[in-house]
């Protein structure tokens, strides 16, 4: 089961969202497109025995609307063309991307939740603040982080479990990294220039390590996301970069790292090994978020 990937930020107050993959199959399609973009469709919420996300507030308020676009030409065309883009890149064809508006209550739109039955629904107040925060590169960000949600609903990933949704989350972390640096997706292939993206990426940790909705701490979040732009050094399948992630990735975290062998690519192994002691240190966060920019 994918679970909540929830969240604060901090703008002058706070505002709780969530980044959410959720198990809604047999939630009522609604999502048709209007006729025009001003036009929009009532999101009517699962029954009781429809959910499988575990936070109430992963759905949307009574009054919130679908959209086809956001507020502006250019932020939809933004938002379109990267969803696009990123299922391209991994050789499949768009999921259904709808935006949510709800004037009546704008702050219960800070969502972006991937179901299961192929669509994607983003916020129009986590568009707006992600944008504003750090620009176009941190939507570009979650979006792949929901799209990775979807490769996990489509492949059966991730091939790790644990008791939390932590493998769920920082794998999602990992595929928007490997997004922003792949030339074919985001095409950043220098570390500082995502550094708005992984700044919001590590925010959103958090240290109930005992919830079964524990997502990851910040140091976690921040070595995910550096994994998955390492990676973006090669071309890999879903099923592959699951394999390499949590290869590499388990291999900081409990130090098996050499005592195995990467029997699916071994020649990102060498490139790989000159990273390990950097991630690690990302991981325990003895490097600090400074230093962590220069990278």
């Amino acid at each position: 089961m994918k679970k909540n990937f929830k969240f604060c930020l901090i703008a002058g107050a706070v505002a709780v969202f969530s980044l959410s993959a959720c198990n809604d199959d047999t939630l009522t399609d609604n999502s048709v497109a209007p006729q025009s973009s001003t036009e929009s469709a009532k999101i009517q919420q699962p029954g009781e025995l429809e959910k499988s996300c575990s936070y109430v507030d992963a759905y949307w308020s009574s009054t919130a609307v679908l959209k086809t676009a956001l507020s502006t030409t250019a932020d939809t065309n933004f938002m379109t063309s990267q969803m696009t883009k990123i299922a391209a890149m991994w050789g499949r064809t768009a999921p259904l991307l709808r935006f949510v508006d709800d004037p009546s209550s704008p702050n219960s739109t800070y969502n972006a939740i991937s179901y299961s039955n192929g669509r994607i629904y983003y916020g129009y107040a986590i568009y707006a603040d992600a944008k504003n925060k750090g620009g176009d590169i941190v939507n570009a960000m979650i979006l792949a982080h929901e799209y990775g949600h979807q490769l996990q609903y489509i492949y059966g990933l991730p091939t790790v479990n644990e008791s939390t949704a932590r493998p769920n989350e920082l794998e999602a972390d990992g595929f928007a990294g490997y997004y922003l640096r792949r030339p074919n997706g985001y095409n950043k292939t220098n570390f500082a220039e995502i550094a708005a993206a992984y700044e919001f990426a590590q925010s959103i940790g958090d240290y109930g390590t005992s919830s079964p909705n524990h997502h990851g701490t910040p140091p976690q979040r921040r070595s995910a996301v550096r994994l998955g732009f390492l990676l973006g050094d090669y071309s890999l399948s879903a099923a592959d970069f699951d394999y390499n992630f949590f290869y590499y990735y388990q291999g900081v975290l409990n130090g098996t790292y050499k005592m195995g062998k990467n029997q699916r690519n071994p020649e990102i192994d060498s490139y790989m090994s000159q990273y390990m002691d950097e991630l690690r240190k990302i991981y325990s966060g003895e490097i600090s978020a400074e230093e962590y920019k220069n990278l």
